[in-house]
């Protein structure tokens, strides 16, 4: 079987790893010259446990199982990372309820080892952190993204697969026995046996390029910005406030250099952009001094910003990764809306996208 993957980020190289690794020949076309060069290397390179997600949800059911499976990845292919555990924390007793239930989800998630604790323990082991209470999830960690895309890419390449860099897919078309790809700008054409669209903030483009699908869902473009703390890290443990609408709220996040930085806030935008407005430092500082009120002025850089591929909008409930493989489009898999935690659930993820190509 011959494989087309669309996209070389951490989805996409998942992907095409397990599809070599199940015997397919595969070939990555990827639009730009690297890999990971889009959501997956502008992110807080976080390994989730898989607190949040709503029972039944795609979400849930792969991320906590993908994350065991990812740390036993990075330890037997040399991945730095880190389970350096985190905090959920309640600033006030209006979010405790909110917290309570969180603890709930994350069990219910399968999610090892929480431990609802009141503030006067969170400070014993986070002593600069102001709280009312909070949630400790030990088997939450960081990981170095790029190091892990490029082990991928690695056995992806052991096992007979390859990638077209600067190749981008303009059109699917539907073929006797499988799917034409075609590209380039005097356009040429490939055939496949089947294609995963796996293309991030260009899935919809190219589905909606695809001869015969019709199930475009709209995509809606959540900037997250981050700012870098200009001094020595404060925290040993990720710190997150309880959710806020459209994503995990401005957390404490750290790389595995130990520089400690904040962030993504929610910037609803309709256009990519990728530069951090500095003028953002102020509702940074509000909101970092709910849980850290000793966050000195001047203190906080603008970082870098990434985009969430969102399938919802403002004020709508968070949509679920979207996993289409049309019976009536045999050899096709569509992917859509896989933001966070997709980086975490990216090895289960793609187990589950090679079984709808095998079946």
């Amino acid at each position: 079987m011959l494989v087309l993957v669309v996209g070389a980020g951490v989805v996409g190289l998942a992907v095409a790893r397990a599809a070599a690794l199940a015997g397919a020949d595969v070939i990555v076309a990827e639009a730009a010259s690297s890999i990971g060069t889009g959501i997956s290397s502008r992110n807080s390179e976080v390994i989730h446990a898989g607190l949040y997600y709503p029972t039944g949800s795609v979400r849930s059911r792969l991320c906590a199982p993908s994350r065991r499976r990812l740390y036993d990845f990075c330890a037997s292919h040399g991945v730095p990372h880190r389970k350096c555990g985190k905090l959920v924390v309640a600033t006030g007793d209006a979010e405790l309820e909110r917290l309570e239930a969180i603890h709930a989800q994350g069990r219910a998630n399968g999610v090892e080892g929480l431990e609802l604790i009141d503030g006067a323990a969170a400070r014993r082991i986070e002593p600069a952190l102001a709280c009312a209470a909070a949630l400790l999830s030990p088997e939450t960690g960081i990981i170095d993204s790029h190091s892990f895309m490029t082990a991928l890419r690695g056995e992806l390449e052991d096992h007979g697969g390859s990638i077209a860099f600067n190749t981008r897919i303009e059109r699917l078309a539907p073929a006797s026995s499988g799917w034409t790809a075609f590209f380039g700008r005097e356009p040429q054409s490939v055939c496949f046996d089947a294609v995963v669209n796996a293309a991030g903030l260009g899935a919809q483009r190219l589905a909606r390029a695809t001869e015969g699908y019709s199930q475009v869902p709209r995509l809606v473009l959540a900037k997250g910005n981050y700012f870098s703390f200009a001094g020595r890290p404060v925290f040993s443990r990720l710190v997150y406030p309880v959710p806020a609408p459209g994503g995990l709220g401005v957390h404490v996040t750290f790389d595995l250099a130990g520089r400690m930085r904040f962030g993504p806030d929610v910037e609803w935008i309709e256009e990519e952009s990728y530069d951090v407005d500095p003028g953002r430092a102020d509702a940074f500082y509000a909101r970092i001094r709910d849980y850290w009120p000793a966050l000195p002025a001047g203190s906080l850089l603008p970082d870098y910003a990434g985009i969430r591929p969102k399938l919802t909008g403002p004020g709508e409930p968070s949509a679920d990764f979207m996993i289409d493989a049309p019976k009536e489009l045999p050899g096709l898999v569509q992917l859509f809306g896989i933001e966070s935690p997709g980086l975490t659930a990216a090895l289960a993820l793609a187990e589950e996208v090679v079984a709808y190509l095998l079946s």
